[in-house]
Formats: C-alpha cells, structure tokens, sequence
C-alpha cells in the first residue's frame, strides 16, 4: 500500500515522559476517510491527536506523513496541510467570529482579497455562524463558539493544495458542546469534506452511536486493546464485547431505522 495520503503512527509510544506509555499504537489513517479515536478517560485519545499534529513528539516510535517523518516537515509548510482543533478553542482576545475565521487562512500568508473573503464567508455558512460574524467571540454560547473554530479549521484547508497533497483535519471532541442536532450537522460537514474534497478527518469522540454512524474507521485506545490500540473499520473494531471490557457498561446491538447499527448502553 502506498504511503502517499496517509498519516501513520508506527509503534508510537503515548503518554507523559517520566511514566510508563498508556498504549503502543500502530495505525495509518487515509486521506479521504473519517477515523474516529475512542476510549476512556485517561486512555490517552487527546495525547495522541496532539502527536498527530506535530504539537509534541511521541515517547518512542514514528508519526509519518506521506511515509516521511513529520518531524521533518517545517512549522509553516504542516500548517498547510493540517488543521487542529482542540477541545478548547479559547482565544486571548475578544475577537468577532470573522477575525477568529480569518485566522485559519494566516497560513496561506494572503493579502486581502474578495477570493479569501469568500472563504471566511464560505467556513461561516458551513457551521451556521455567519450571522455572528461581527459578535465578539466571548460572548457566544459554548456551541456557537466551537462551531467558530471548526469554521477556522475548514478555512484553513478550505481549497486543495497546488501540489495535490494530502490535507488533514485533526479534531479533539469536536461534537462536546454542540447541541443533538448540530452534533450530526458537525459530523455530516466532516464527512461530506472526507468524501468531496478527499480531507483526512481524524476526531476524537465519546458517542459510539455516532462513531459508528460517520466514520470509517476506528482506533481504540483501553483495556480492550491489551495495552496497546486495535485500529481498522469501524464495524469491526467497536463490538459488543470490546465495548464492554473498555467502558465496564453493558452493550446490546441495535440498528436504525436506517441501518445503520448503533448500540443500546446501559449501566
């Protein structure tokens, strides 16, 4: 399989230097494909994405991206490629929701143009914050304010890169604050740029239900994995039975109304 279009973890170590790894993961996310990260509290999902995106370096083992280390690829040139969102998107000032849009195109390094204004407008529409464009960030409700930063993130990989490359979009429980129906407006925009614009998504979620609904595939991170990560489709990794020994809950397989297996969970 070729490593173009992937961002791959080999053998890489998670946790916190000085203690001992909280799990070894081996896994190749694909461009053009939701991936979904789940576990428990503590299992070390956020730790991971921030080794994802080049914010820390892993314990042992390799991040690869296009097959290349990740640490070899400079500060402005990954931030073409990958855009983070993180569980909190605060920012030092009060800026409108506009200013925080604007900020995902910084790393194009673009003059002002109608071109780029209409992207910022384009991310707005997108996660429904355009009619907020001019309030102060602040000032917004916990769910509006993190559908400002996943439009940030969108404007930042909004077009394709000249040289065809890979774009990624790393999201840390991107569907936290978000009401019911938002959550699946969230989701749906994610795969929509997945399977439209060939973005590779990678989110870390809690709701299984919806794991199973948008993404592709699935790594998880727990006691289920022996210490380790079971990584590959989502159907095969999020069963009953893996479910159980990971969260200590029980687990009854279920299916939509459209087919789409979910899990009935109970104490």
């Amino acid at each position: 399989m070729s490593a173009a279009g992937t961002l791959a973890c080999e053998r890489v170590a998670v946790g916190v230097r000085g203690r001992a790894p909280l799990a070894v993961v081996s896994a190749a996310f694909r461009a053009g494909r939701v991936a979904a990260i789940v576990g428990p509290n503590g299992a070390g999902k956020s730790t991971l994405l921030s080794l994802l995106s080049g914010e820390r370096a892993p314990l042992a083992g390799r991040i690869a991206l296009d097959g290349r280390p990740l640490a070899d690829t400079a500060a402005p040139a990954l931030a073409l490629r990958r855009a983070v969102l993180p569980q909190e998107g605060a920012v030092a000032f009060d800026f409108t929701v506009r200013e925080v849009v604007e900020l995902g195109r910084f790393p194009h390094r673009l003059r002002p143009s109608p071109r780029e204004a209409a992207i910022v407008e384009q991310a707005m529409d997108a996660t429904g914050v355009a009619h907020l464009s001019g309030r102060g960030v602040q000032r917004l409700s916990g769910g509006e304010k993190a559908r400002a930063h996943l439009a940030r993130a969108l404007a930042q990989l909004w077009e394709p890169l000249p040289d065809g490359a890979a774009r990624w979009l790393l999201l840390d429980e991107p569907t936290a604050a978000l009401d019911l129906a938002w959550q699946h407006r969230c989701l749906g925009l994610l795969r929509q740029r997945a399977r439209e614009e060939g973005v590779g998504v990678v989110a870390v979620l809690h709701d299984l239900n919806l794991a199973l609904r948008y993404a592709d595939d699935a790594l998880l991170l727990g006691p289920a994995a022996g210490g380790g990560a079971v990584f590959g489709p989502v159907g095969e990794v999020l069963q009953a039975g893996a479910i159980e020994r990971t969260w200590g809950v029980s687990c009854t397989p279920a299916m939509a109304a459209d087919g789409t297996p979910q899990f009935l969970i109970g104490g």
